[in-house]
């Protein structure tokens, strides 16, 4: 699909004067105006106004722009689009942010993994550990922490014997990306992982933070080191192209499978924005789709 008009729409060149002056690169203007060109032509040829597009018409529409180009430049087409996607929203030319919405074609969908665990695959992972050996205590303890509860290695290594109530089930998470603390409720099965970590995996030591380093003197963990590595070589172990985020991710997944709201998801990641989060949420992102375009944000 290729431009064939130069003349476009008023909202189209108040858009362009925006841009333009936010970038000042005459190439990216040029760019930018050919595609809103082909979109202005595509909406036309679908008797559709602008006011009413829908994700449905900007899928089928970077389709057909982008037939012909290669991988890098189809990234660059769709990030053009979702800034004007973005524009329209902010100033209510549409009633919806389609922006986070817009997907990366098929063969991109092929040829990457989705980035969370299926259910199976989970099951295989705390299965293989070995609760006669300290390490995999620690690691069996720390997967739970990042699964089920979502939080960051750097979260995990943070906690200390004084956060955790077990009688009351709830974990304090006392530094978090969006500065702001919080409860979480800990489930069964993570807590009886913590207390076998502690009980049988955990060196005796005056030192306050839970997870602490195998060898004398006894060290709080290191995250690279000690939570992401051999989280890692569980997965490697077990045949899985996956990195230790990939069990956060699939804590997004859950959460929003089980019906939770955007802006639930958000404080329960921890996020500085509701942006964030729909990065996330684009690991599942059909799911995301329904979501968001059921709420109003």
């Amino acid at each position: 699909m290729t431009e064939t008009a130069n003349k476009i729409p008023e909202a189209f060149e108040q858009y362009l004067d925006y841009y333009r002056a936010q970038v000042r690169r005459m190439h990216s203007v040029y760019c930018m105006r050919k595609i809103l060109s082909s979109l202005n032509l595509y909406l036309q040829k679908s008797n559709s106004a602008l006011c009413k597009i829908s994700i449905g018409q900007v899928d089928h529409f970077l389709a057909l722009y982008n037939e012909n180009y290669a991988p890098a430049t189809c990234r660059v087409n769709r990030s053009y689009l979702r800034e004007f996607l973005k524009y329209l929203y902010r100033n209510a030319y549409i009633k919806k942010n389609l922006a986070p919405l817009v997907k990366s074609p098929p063969e991109f969908a092929r040829s990457k993994p989705p980035k969370f665990l299926r259910p199976k695959e989970v099951e295989k992972l705390f299965s293989s550990l070995d609760f006669s050996v300290s390490k995999d205590l620690r690691t069996y303890a720390t997967m739970h922490l990042v699964y089920y509860l979502g939080l960051r290695p750097r979260e995990v290594s943070m906690i200390t014997l004084d956060d955790i109530s077990f009688r009351q089930k709830e974990i304090f998470i006392r530094s978090r990306k969006n500065y702001s603390p919080a409860h979480l409720p800990l489930p069964d099965d993570t807590i009886k992982a913590i207390t076998a970590y502690i009980v049988g995996g955990r060196p005796k030591s005056e030192c306050r933070t839970l997870f602490l380093q195998l060898v004398p003197p006894y060290h709080p963990v290191n995250i690279k080191n000690d939570i992401i590595h051999y989280i890692r070589e569980c997965m490697q172990k077990n045949n899985l192209s996956a990195t230790t985020y990939w069990l956060r991710h699939s804590y997004a997944q859950n959460l929003l499978e089980s019906g939770a709201s955007i802006y639930e998801i958000k404080e329960m990641m921890g996020h500085k924005t509701i942006e964030s989060t729909r990065r996330y949420l684009s690991i599942h992102i059909n799911l995301m789709r329904e979501i968001i375009l059921d709420e109003t944000l």
